[in-house]
């Protein structure tokens, strides 16, 4: 680092703004469909810098930097869209390489038609004897180009000095889609101390030997690199992201080693972006506790869709096969507190974050008016979303201190408002505390922040008491922000015949009246600036491990369908503006990373 510390440093912490998965022209899906933004662009554009987007032909910029970015480019097929892409390269004039410069014709709201589309030009990955050369030399060639070009920009911009404005991350996507399922996860490298080159998915299938390839080659490896993997979609994974699964024939003592691996590997999951949320979805198999209204909100698998019960299936990005309670983040958790009850160890410790998925190469473009960008065009079907943020408590505004926080869980996610959200976990945290200006430093003292853990003996058996804290968004003097309706604790359990359990606690504020007027997006209606409260466990028992986590919700405001159709009259306006099926509103929202109680004191963390 340029400075000892930055000009900012808050012992306490501050909160910092980021996305964790962008893609630009370097990945193969982006770049077919039109995205001509590079590395050094999408870095400009999350900074505040106006860029031009030359596949639309339109200059736009954001509202409000970000702290923080890396881009996820995919990994597989990097290789050939570097030789396909770059005039002079041995394969660039490749029929292979002509077909895949060729703009696709399609409409991507029907995602069937778009990946039928892709398929037919690429045969599902840019690789061919034409581009890659018999031995595939030539795209291992270029893969590493790419690589080097993605550290040498997140060098570029990257600002390590006293202001520390602005933090970069190197990354890659490890794009893992067996028979169409889902199981990605975004890799983020905690410094410049990285892989010589990425590890793919077209290379490493397996992913728990990935787990222990970025173990030994990263962490253990005695250069200073740091790496953590982070998964995301798993709504679209048919069960797969989180089904428990070992080697057969394994002991209990090599799973529980890997339950260890898999949870130092993967601190946190991605809960939202553009395709959709990972929250919770109602009705799922062996999951009680009754309806959560807010478990509908943004689901990209439609009603109806079959469950996979105990089992998995396949094919959910071409919206086939079932959907699995462990598609979801709030059961997942509680899968691990049972796999904890059997092994000693939680290996889906997660904590929640979210970002955009952008194919645009614009970071952090969230905000539902907006219809300039590609990855944010508003679609009428539900599921698909402007994207969402991650939020990281952390010291200072530099790669080692948001990657800890990220390590730490100290995070969370919303999809897309920028709410600040604190929330603290003992058993002396009272109700004064929210009048107190010296709440924030009580509370370390006296808990535990969000994605901590307490156990009988800190807690001396009795029941916790959580501080919940959370301040709206202000927004832009153009777009202000939107009030906030209510922050509830979602807590999570299971019994000894295996269901999962679930209760949601309202905690400061609750329903009320407010609604928008999708004429104009005007919200009207009542609402809170700021919501605090304490809240105890009131059927807490000490015996019983549990998770709990918080969810702050806003008041109605206009989804981005809604935007564009207020905005639109005559020739110009869709069609689907007037079916009585599009959603034209929506209620944005914020998830923080759990806090776990653990009966048993000696869990390995």
């Amino acid at each position: 680092m340029g400075a000892d510390r930055c000009n900012h440093y808050n012992p306490l912490r501050d909160v910092y703004w980021g996305d964790l998965h962008v893609h630009t022209s370097q990945s193969v899906d982006a770049y077919m469909s039109g995205t001509r933004v590079g590395v050094a662009e999408a870095y400009q554009f999350a900074r505040g810098e106006k860029i031009l987007l030359p596949g639309f032909g339109i200059e736009t910029q954001l509202d409000r930097p970000l702290d923080f970015a890396a881009i996820t480019d995919h990994a597989s097929d990097s290789g050939a869209v570097n030789l396909c892409t770059t005039s002079g390269s041995p394969a660039f004039n490749t029929q292979d390489c002509k077909n895949f410069r060729a703009p696709i014709v399609a409409d991507k709201a029907d995602i069937k038609k778009y990946i039928k589309t892709l398929l037919e030009k690429t045969g599902g990955q840019l690789v061919s004897d034409d581009i890659c050369g018999n031995d595939g030399s030539l795209c291992r060639q270029a893969r590493k180009t790419v690589w080097e070009n993605t550290q040498q920009m997140a060098a570029q911009f990257n600002n390590d000095s006293g202001s520390c404005d602005f933090t970069t991350f190197v990354a890659y996507e490890y794009t893992a889609t067996p028979s169409w399922s889902k199981v990605h996860r975004n890799i983020i490298f905690k410094n410049a101390s990285v892989l010589t080159e990425p590890i793919p998915y077209s290379v490493e299938p397996d992913v728990q030997i990935l787990w222990q390839r970025l173990k030994d080659e990263c962490i253990d490896a005695g250069t200073g690199c740091d790496v953590l993997s982070i998964p995301h979609n798993p709504n679209l994974s048919n069960g797969n992201m989180f089904t428990v699964s070992y080697p057969p024939g394994s002991s209990l003592q090599q799973q529980a080693d890997l339950a260890e691996l898999r949870a130092a590997m993967e601190p946190v999951l991605e809960m939202s972006q553009i395709k959709g949320d990972s929250e919770c979805r109602n009705g799922m198999w062996n999951v009680l506790g009754g309806t959560d209204e807010l478990c509908d909100w943004e689901k990209y698998r439609q009603a109806g869709t079959e469950d996979c019960e105990a089992g998995v299936s396949r094919g959910a990005l071409m919206n086939e096969g079932c959907v699995s309670r462990l598609d979801y983040g709030r059961y997942a958790l509680v899968e691990g507190l049972k796999e904890k009850q059997r092994l000693g160890v939680n290996p889906y410790k997660l904590g929640f974050i979210g970002s955009t998925d952008t194919h645009s190469g614009a970071p952090g473009a969230v905000e539902e008016w907006r219809s300039d960008l590609s990855g944010s065009k508003p679609n009428p079907r539900p599921g698909r979303t402007a994207g969402g943020l991650v939020a990281v408590w952390a010291e200072e505004n530099t790669r080692s201190s948001i990657f800890d926080a990220l390590r730490r869980r100290e995070v969370y996610g919303t999809s897309g408002p920028r709410m600040r959200i604190r929330m603290f976990a003992g058993n002396t945290l009272e109700a004064s505390l929210c009048e107190d200006p010296g709440a924030v430093s009580k509370a370390y003292q006296a808990g535990v922040p969000m994605g901590g853990t307490l156990d009988s003996t800190s807690l001396k058996n009795t029941s916790p008491q959580f501080l919940l804290m959370a301040q709206q968004d202000s927004g832009t003097s153009e777009h202000p922000g939107n009030l906030l309706q209510r922050a509830q604790i979602v807590k999570g359990w299971a019994d000894s015949d295996g269901n999962i359990h679930q209760k949601v606690f309202d905690v400061a504020g609750g329903a009320n009246t407010a609604t928008v007027d999708v004429d104009d997006c005007q919200p009207e209606g009542p609402g809170h600036s700021q919501l605090c409260g304490t809240w105890q466990d009131p059927d807490f028992d000490s015996e019983q491990d549990a998770v709990y986590y918080a969810r702050v919700v806003e008041n109605p405001s206009c989804r981005s369908t809604g935007w564009l159709c207020a905005s639109s009259q005559g020739q110009g306006r869709p069609n689907w503006c007037d079916a009585e099926t599009t959603p034209f509103t929506t209620q944005e929202r914020a998830w923080t990373s759990p806090i776990w109680y653990s009966g048993n004191a000696i869990e390995k963390q």
